[in-house]
């Protein structure tokens, strides 16, 4: 933490950008979800990492005229305000006469390198400590005259808290009552009572605590700051001539080509041109074995290339790769606030002022009340207020919160803020849809059968025609089917929403889709329903084609289960997570597909709709629903369930930015992870919580005894800060 590091940096010029869409609407001033105002500026400032200096710039900035938002990211020691414009130029001097250096990013949202930390002489604080043990033991050993003590004493203080005072003062002016204008106080006070020696060493102690955490914090940014370096600076780029150069990857456009050589990593995004060989994907995808890639296949930036050389198609620029979507959405979700971090700073703005008040009241009451001894109760009083530092309390949840966030990152499991891993343990009831999710997405055509109502090879023409046009995995299998031949104009074409697709060809409407669209349609039979019955029993999706009086042809296809999906749903099972599959398909093949995997109930011929119903229905219940699907059909789901999971996130922009979680290799076994790191981050975060507030409860005890002394309170504190600090940043070994 900085509240007692001095750092100088020069502001850098730039400028706001516009505000764009955000997820979460919120138009208070003090919520950190989402920033309203025409324009957007992220602000570094360096001294901030601590909720110290969040709540002297929220009070300072909130009486801002054309403020409207506020967005703090501690551990990266951004600020991102949402303003009118103009108002960037009233904003920078308020952060600055509260002692801050703000330094303005040209690029909001853009995630942008932290500056390395600034490096101070240890030489100042290493004398103010000789000085203060000088002075203890002249008093300890009365080796000298009192003014000796004095003299050692002013000239550590004097050498190591220039910097706490000013911070001190600072929150004084603004009503602050941080942990600067505590010690400050307390610091003060032991001088104004003759207490020379015990003021030096507080005030050393508390420098060195604030020296000492912030290195461990250091630890928390650097987690963020090493997917940073997963991707190289530099890349080799194809000129026009044919030759190859060394360029800047910020230089490269999307359509250059790049070469990587084997054992290089892969600088951008991009296609397979020519060249084969295997690419590490664990940085983005959390995969544990290299996969082969050739010509066609898709290429992430941080991999790292391992056989042959290949040559690539540069898809997106550097700003906007995979790497680069996951780096911004890690440092968005530290600054969205968990439940807890909710509440430890909610308690830390009513604890603090309510331990000064008693420490007041411990100072005055006894000796007017009871004769207590004047210096001895003001003594106590001021112990107290070293006792009262809650920063053990606030700086446990972000560092917790931050290692789970990338150690979950580490793992190809991409969390959009501490609420989602917060509430991660609670989740009680899983819904999955089948294709693309539970199954691989790409099914093929096992069946093709003539209902004797036309001429077959067109018909199945006709049918590859329809099922072109659309996006669904099962239509894809039928387009597959016929791959290479000359295809029918399609007319008026339209999506039927989880029931299939029509359209006109040589003039006739025809409609492709499952068993519920010809049932809507009214050309549903005895015999035909045997038929369906029969292939659905199988596993299969069934098809048909049809037109306004008769079912034409019908089509099966099958899919393939994914090898992790039994796995994922045993161990939810193990975590006492039920499971259930939500599906457009039939109710015979979603219970085929169920038994096969071992869910607890499946639910078929589901429209949109349906699943938002059965997830409403659900929550109204009072259970925690998680939703896990890929396709626009889930959507509606997915938005309403209180964890929504997106698989097929490596490469897809849509699934990065509306998930609360995405699975960066659509493996479902990482579900079950994400649950058990959300029951981790909540244990530790219950230990510091009880950790932090246990010791002051022993403090307290001791000082109003008498027992304890001023240097015993800042050891105290400094020690359970490394303490909680240390526990937090267990998870990134998760």
């Amino acid at each position: 933490m900085s509240r007692c590091c001095d750092h100088s940096h020069e502001p850098v010029a730039g400028g706001g950008q516009p505000v764009g869409h955000e997820h979460h609407a919120a138009p208070q001033l003090q919520s950190d979800e989402a920033l309203g105002g025409t324009f957007t500026t992220r602000i570094r400032i360096e001294q901030m990492d601590c909720p110290t200096e969040e709540r002297l710039l929220r009070d300072a900035l909130g009486k801002v005229p054309g403020v409207a938002a506020l967005h703090f990211n501690l551990l990266q020691r951004v600020l991102t305000v949402g303003h009118d414009e103009g108002a960037l130029t009233r904003v920078l001097p308020a952060i600055r006469a509260l002692g801050f250096t703000p330094q303005v990013q040209g690029q909001a949202g853009a995630p942008a390198p932290a500056a390395p930390p600034a490096h101070k002489p240890w030489w100042p604080l290493a004398l103010a400590g000789v000085l203060a043990t000088a002075s203890e033991l002249v008093h300890f050993m009365a080796l000298g005259p009192d003014w000796l003590v004095a003299l050692l004493a002013v000239m550590a203080i004097a050498i190591c808290g220039p910097s706490t005072y000013r911070k001190g003062w600072v929150a004084l002016k603004n009503r602050n009552l941080n942990i600067n204008a505590l010690m400050s106080i307390a610091v003060t006070g032991a001088v104004l009572i003759g207490q020379w020696p015990e003021a030096a060493m507080v005030m050393v102690l508390f420098t060195l605590a604030e020296l000492i955490e912030a290195r461990s914090l250091q630890r928390a940014r650097n987690a963020i700051a090493s997917l940073m370096d997963l991707a190289p600076p530099r890349a080799t780029r194809r000129q026009a001539d044919g030759s190859w150069q060394e360029v800047d990857v910020q230089a490269v456009a999307v359509g250059d080509v790049l070469r990587v050589r084997p054992g290089e990593r892969i600088g951008l995004d991009g296609e397979v041109i020519a060249g084969a060989s295997t690419v590490n994907q664990a940085p983005i995808t959390g995969e544990s074995l290299p996969l082969d890639k050739g010509v066609g296949d898709t290429l992430f930036a941080g991999t790292i290339n391992q056989a042959g050389s290949l040559e690539y198609r540069v898809t997106a620029a550097a700003r906007d790769t995979t790497l680069a979507r996951i780096i911004h959405a890690v440092e968005e979700a530290q600054g969205s606030r968990a439940p807890t971090q909710r509440f430890v700073d909610r308690f830390s703005r009513i604890y603090t002022p309510t331990v000064f008040a008693f420490a007041l009241a411990v100072a005055v009451l006894p000796p007017l009340l009871a004769g207590g001894a004047w210096l001895d109760w003001i003594y106590r009083a001021l112990v107290l207020l070293v006792v009262a530092c809650p920063c053990a309390l606030v700086i446990s949840t972000p560092v917790t919160i931050v290692s789970g966030l990338a150690a979950a990152a580490r793992k190809g499991i991409l969390i959009k803020g501490g609420v989602y891993l917060e509430s991660g343990r609670h989740l009680a009831l899983l819904a999955l849809d089948k294709t693309g999710t539970l199954t691989h997405g790409k099914p093929v055509q096992t069946d093709c059968l003539s209902l004797g109502n036309g001429d077959e090879q067109q018909l199945a023409l006709w049918a590859a025609s329809l099922a072109a046009r659309s996006d669904h995995p099962v239509s894809q299998a039928l387009a597959r089917a016929l791959e290479g031949q000359a295809l029918a104009n399609v007319e008026a074409f339209e999506a039927l929403p989880g029931r299939g697709t029509r359209g006109r060809i040589d003039g006739r409407l025809l409609h492709l889709g499952n068993h519920r669209l010809v049932e809507d349609l009214g050309l549903c039979s005895p015999a035909l329903e045997q038929r369906l019955e029969a292939l659905e029993r199988q596993g299969k999706s069934v098809v048909l084609l049809c037109d306004e009086q008769r079912a034409l042809m019908l089509f099966a296809v099958a899919d393939t289960l994914r090898q992790s999906s039994r796995e994922a749903v045993q161990q939810l099972h193990a975590l006492g997570v039920r499971t259930c599959m939500l599906s457009g398909d039939n109710a015979h093949t979603v219970a085929a597909i169920a038994e096969q995997v071992g869910i607890d109930e499946a639910r078929g011929d589901l429209l949109p709709a349906d699943k938002l119903a059965w997830v409403e229905t659900r929550q109204a219940q009072g259970r925690v629903v998680g939703m896990v699907g890929d396709g626009i059909n889930d959507a509606p789901a997915l938005a309403k369930a209180q964890i929504g999971f997106a698989m097929g996130a490596a490469g897809t922009d849509t699934a990065i930015e509306t998930a609360d979680v995405a699975l960066m290799d659509d493996d479902l076994r990482k579900i079950p992870a994400f649950v058990r790191l959300s029951r981790q981050t909540h244990a530790i975060l219950v230990q510091n919580i009880v950790l932090a507030l246990g010791i002051k409860a022993i403090f307290l005890a001791l000082t109003l005894a008498g027992e304890a002394t001023m240097w015993m309170a800042v050891f105290a504190d400094m020690g359970v800060s490394l303490l909680v600090v240390f526990n937090g940043l267990r998870l990134l070994r998760k």
